[in-house]
């Protein structure tokens, strides 16, 4: 009994440790004790106790010999200093900047040492953070890139997936879904080929769920995702999540059981509440919807998720209940404009801030310059002091009067300098404006036809109430185009704008291209298609941009052609090695002189016909990313106008990076 009471005892003694290092960090137990008070005081600003909390951490790490608690005095040492920062004055940025720059790159070199390399690319994300949030939008996308420089270096995929999770998340704040969709696919493709065992223990069910939020709601896209996401749930906030969408499809699919049994199982959760803001009030939007009654104003206006909304006027417009859609689009619209007029101030005040410390710099090294010619000059006038009196004061006011011309050459500078940045503002002002008065005509449309079909029963017939309907959808469609093209432009601004090569067919592309754009036809015009020859023809090529440039064409045809017929032609022999691709209508024309001018941003050479000027633009840019062009043929004399697209058979594809982990 003795010895079997002596093994026990010597068997706990050697599980105690194991057991006791029960904290999340898996450092030592003494250590996470006193890290818990530097998590306690790191986000306390107006103290000193983090200061000495986390230098008693550091001291304890040291004597218990603990690499990845001395790693993490300098995680949360960053992540001090990029708290405070959010608060200082943009004038004192500069030194705040420095002292965030030192932390990051002691952090990044510590976690080389200590070999704890997630800490190496968590210190990226603590700075991007910090200049994300006060503005700095350009370096924080510098990071980005030099994150995925040095996961790329290192063959390291956790720090890819970090970069590209992180991306995701900046363009979905921004309400970008074009970026958020392809940097999540990315994450998806990582996720799929990856061998390394964090990235694979990652859950994936909100990436999928996300996803699924980029495209409209009800598609085929949209539930593809939502039942990805609910395939890989693997914990129960993964189930809640995939559960919460899965009752809005039910409600749309107009599944009343099914819709009222999954709401009932998110509402009992008690994490509900926390990962799902405003989804009671959804929920009660629904049943509302759902009973034939318009749910409340002040209930609608509760919706903070975009995709809240969005699912709401959806719903509402699919039930009939088209003064609730409306409401949502407008706000929707208003979120938009929103978004946009920040991110133009942000670069606006990026840009302010970027001359500000390049005048500041020029100066100081102007000054610099200064000291250093006036400490020779003093030592050569000591030596021969009684030898060139005369000289001295000739060279004093020569110098004086250099440094005359040179303030006056700085004031005028600073004046250059200023009228730039008050152009640019101003810019930004008639963009704002030009936007507005272009969105009002079709959300106007919106709202006219919308009020009358909420006009009690029997108001209308039928046959004008459809027409009504169409109206609604064919200005929803022009004003999902204009904002889309301000999307595309920002994108091709920031260098994002990606191009995917794969078949595609000539005719087929030509055929998607009419059916979209057919719905802008004016009253008695007929648009066509007409091949140089019905045979199929397959070639290498993004058929998605190629699509995107010919319904530009066609729409830019549809707006100006009031009479006769609109003809989209194919060849393979007008330019040997190309598609050519060529939009004929019989409009008012436009003058050779103005060829070049037309492709240029926002320039229309009617003010009275609807646009933002920036179809045209965006067709070039899109067609150099392809090694395509679009161009005006000025040749052509027969009434009308006519615009050509070439696009090459063998493009020139972009090399794919070699994965070596596979």
């Amino acid at each position: 009994m003795r010895k079997l009471t002596t093994a026990l005892f010597l068997l706990l003694t050697a599980l105690w440790p194991l057991v006791a290092q029960n904290n999340p960090y898996g450092i030592d137990d003494r250590c996470y004790e006193c890290l818990q008070e530097v998590e306690r005081t790191v986000e306390i600003l107006n103290t000193d106790e983090f200061e000495a909390a986390n230098e008693q951490f550091m001291n304890l790490a040291v004597e218990r010999n603990d690499e990845k608690a001395r790693t993490l005095y300098y995680v949360f040492a960053l992540r001090r200093l990029c708290a405070l920062g959010m608060n200082v004055p943009p004038e004192q940025r500069r030194q705040t900047n420095d002292a965030v720059d030192d932390a990051f790159d002691r952090l990044r070199e510590v976690a080389r040492e200590t070999g704890f390399t997630q800490y190496y690319y968590y210190s990226y994300e603590l700075a991007q953070n910090y200049y994300f949030n006060t503005r700095q939008v350009s370096t924080a996308f510098t990071l980005l890139d030099k994150m995925l420089i040095d996961s790329e270096r290192e063959n390291d995929d956790y720090g890819a997936w970090q970069a590209l999770r992180f991306l995701a998340q900046v363009y979905q704040q921004q309400e970008d879904v074009v970026n958020t969709r392809y940097y999540l696919l990315q994450c998806l493709d990582l996720y799929e080929t990856s061998r390394d065992s964090v990235i694979k223990r990652e859950p994936v069910t909100r990436i999928y769920c996300d996803l699924a939020d980029t495209y409209d709601f009800g598609t085929d896209s949209c539930r593809l995702f939502y039942n990805k996401a609910l395939a890989n749930a693997k914990t129960h906030l993964d189930t809640l999540r995939s559960t919460y969408y899965y009752a809005q499809l039910a409600a749309g699919d107009g599944l009343q059981d099914t819709y009222e049994r999954r709401r009932d199982y998110c509402l009992a959760d008690p994490a509900f509440p926390s990962f799902f803001r405003t989804g009671a009030e959804m929920f009660t939007c629904v049943d509302y919807i759902l009973q034939g009654e318009d749910p409340p104003p002040a209930l609608v206006d509760t919706l903070s998720q975009p995709r809240q909304q969005q699912f709401i006027g959806w719903l509402a417009a699919t039930n009939g209940h088209y003064g609730v859609a409306n409401h949502l689009l407008q706000k929707r619209f208003l979120g938009m404009q929103s978004i946009l007029s920040r991110i133009n101030d942000m670069h606006l005040e990026e840009a302010s801030g970027r001359y500000e410390n390049y005048s500041l710099s020029r100066q100081l090294r102007e000054k610099d310059q200064e000291v250093l010619l006036a400490t020779r000059l003093a030592e050569f006038l000591v030596i021969v002091i009684l030898m060139v009196v005369t000289l001295f004061f000739w060279s004093h006011n020569r110098n004086l009067r250099n440094t005359k011309k040179l303030d006056e050459f700085r004031i005028q500078e600073l004046k250059e300098a200023n009228e730039e940045v008050q152009l640019a503002n101003a810019a930004k002002t008639r963009f704002v404006q030009n936007m507005s008065h272009e969105v009002r005509t079709p959300l106007n449309a919106i709202v006219g036809f919308s009020q009358l079909l909420a006009l009690p029963d029997g108001s209308f017939p039928e046959e004008e109430k459809a027409e009504f309907s169409e109206h609604i959808i064919n200005n929803t469609k022009m004003l999902t185009m204009l904002l889309d093209d301000i999307l595309n432009a920002s994108a091709m601004d920031a260098g994002k704008y990606q191009i995917s090569y794969e078949d595609g067919e000539m005719h087929f592309i030509a055929q998607a291209a009419i059916r979209s754009a057919e719905h802008r036809l004016q009253p008695g015009v007929r648009m066509y298609y007409a091949p140089e020859s019905e045979e199929p023809f397959t070639f290498r090529t993004d058929p998605r941009r190629a699509q995107q440039i010919l319904i530009n064409l066609l729409t830019n045809a549809c707006k100006h052609t009031k009479e006769g017929e609109i003809r989209l032609s194919s060849s393979l022999t007008s330019r040997s090695g190309y598609v050519s691709y060529s939009v004929t209508d019989t409009g008012p024309g436009i003058p050779p002189d103005k060829a070049e001018a037309i492709f240029e941003r926002f320039t229309k050479l009617n003010d009275f016909v609807q646009g933002t000027g920036l179809g045209l633009s965006i067709c070039r840019d899109i067609a150099e990313r392809m090694g395509a062009s679009v161009y005006l043929d000025t040749s052509y004399t027969d009434g009308g106008s006519r615009f050509v697209f070439e696009v090459p058979v063998t493009p020139e594809e972009p090399e794919i990076p070699t994965n070596h982990n596979q």
